[in-house]
């Protein structure tokens, strides 16, 4: 970067403050002339050259980062990776995945039908070792994921290891474009269940294609459950979208800034797309921002049982602004209140139902249970008194790596809740201990209204 941009930049900051002679502004001038200053001694004295343009972006993000841990610079390759996470698709193989932590690998839970993955004959569980050569072992399940995609049309070389042979093997796979389904869903019996892995632009058509799904494949269907565990978030728009599909009338969610009087609240449209319907909302520590405001909409009108753990705890909402020519700047510019009115910051949904997930974890290995009120840094709950944050342990610090929440039109990744420690079952599986206890409160309740019905009828 030239230092004329440089000094321009500078300037402009600069001359955006208001021109009033006051001991505030007087500060801002003199902390702009520090910044300043300490720039040009790096440039000068630092014993290796430096870039102009990172010494900017990084000085940028460490602002943002001083906010909150949601609050942050995404350069221009940073930005459009986002654009791509909130489309709903991107290139690569189409394999969902996840990290085997005891073996340090990744492990395939299944891939998509017609993929190149699943062209290319990759099976579940198929372990994977390498990536184009590259030892997955000491990557995180984000960075391994990284390098999986890429654009469509080009070649990667996955070495796998398959239960029953003796030696790992190499596939080579032409990357394609994935459509991301934020929506699964299948018919347990007469209750369907329904995943909702993310909020993304096409969540909304997806839940109602799911539901006219369910609907054919279980006939006469008596209940829903909806997953929401281990959902990072996304768009404000589409939790709302979510929320609304289940709910006749009423506030979903509120939003507040700085100013006490630019309060925004959504509201339900009429029209219940499961037909009052008994449900369940699932929600684990893993369970965060959009999902919470689903979950919290759904329980404040009393429309579903919610079982679980406590979710995350992230109620804030993060605007993303483009800086034209560079990337985009996020910024925390709100926070969310369920309809009963309560903020979920820092503290999360309570469930209804407390069920615990069995994860079985290497001998020795210690679970520390992570949220939003573990992050340094934290915004906190405007309705409760001040607490100092407790900070976790150095090695078990919450990944970076999901999209938050963010206002309609834009997403917002953050500090989000990492993947548990151990090896959970497969969500939706019959070795699904949550998913097993929801089907039978779902199962109770519609033999109550049996014989409840059948009561009535003799009666009548």
């Amino acid at each position: 970067m030239r230092r004329g941009f440089v000094t321009g930049l500078v300037s402009l900051v600069v001359l955006s403050l208001p021109l009033v002679g006051s001991a505030a502004n007087r500060d801002s001038y003199n902390q702009l002339n520090l910044f300043g200053e300490v720039f040009e001694r790096i440039r000068r004295d630092y014993v290796e050259p430096v870039d102009d343009e990172k010494l900017i972006e990084a000085a940028i993000n460490g602002m943002l980062q001083s906010l909150d841990p949601h609050s942050s610079y995404l350069d221009a390759k940073g930005y459009r990776d986002m654009q791509v996470q909130t489309r709903g698709e991107f290139g690569g193989l189409g394999i969902e995945v996840t990290m085997d932590t005891q073996l340090g690998l990744v492990r395939v839970i299944s891939p998509i039908d017609g993929s190149p993955a699943d062209k290319a004959g990759v099976k579940p569980n198929d372990l994977i070792v390498a990536i184009d050569g590259e030892q997955v072992q000491g990557l995180t399940l984000a960075d391994a994921v990284e390098r999986m995609r890429g654009p469509a049309g080009s070649n990667i070389v996955v070495t796998l290891r398959r239960e029953g042979l003796a030696q790992d093997f190499d596939v080579n796979i032409t990357r394609a474009v994935i459509p991301v389904d934020a929506v699964r869903v299948e018919a347990k019996g007469s209750i369907g269940y329904m995943r909702v892995r993310s909020f993304n632009e096409r969540t909304d058509e997806q839940l109602e294609d799911g539901i006219a799904k369910l609907e054919r494949e279980a006939g006469h269907m008596t209940g829903l459950i909806l997953d929401l565990r281990n959902n990072p978030g996304g768009l404000l728009d589409q939790a709302v979208a979510v929320s609304d599909a289940f709910l006749e009338q009423g506030e979903i969610v509120s939003t507040r800034g700085r100013d006490p009087q630019a309060v925004q609240r959504f509201n339900a449209r009429a029209g219940d797309v499961i037909h009052g319907l008994p449900m369940v909302v699932l929600i684990n520590g893993g369970s965060a921002s959009a999902s919470e405001i689903v979950a919290g909409a759904l329980q404040d009108h009393g429309r579903a049982v919610v079982l679980g753990t406590k979710s995350f705890g992230k109620g804030s909402v993060q605007t993303l602004i483009p800086l034209p020519g560079h990337g985009a700047m996020r910024l925390t510019t709100s926070r969310y209140y369920t309809p009963s009115g309560r903020s979920i910051q820092a503290k999360g949904i309570e469930p209804d139902v407390v069920v615990d997930q069995p994860i079985v974890s290497p001998l020795g290995v210690v679970i520390h249970p992570r949220s939003e009120a573990d992050l340094r840094g934290h915004l906190e709950n405007d309705q409760e008194p001040t607490t100092p944050a407790t900070a976790l342990p150095d090695d078990a610090k919450p990944e970076q790596v999901q999209p938050g929440d963010a206002k309609p039109g834009a997403t917002a990744p953050g500090a989000q809740p990492a993947a548990p420690v151990g090896n959970p079952p497969v969500p939706g599986s019959d070795e699904d201990y949550q998913l097993q206890r929801a089907l039978e409160l779902l199962r109770g309740v519609a033999l109550f209204n049996r014989q409840r019905d059948n009561a009535l009828a003799l009666n009548g």
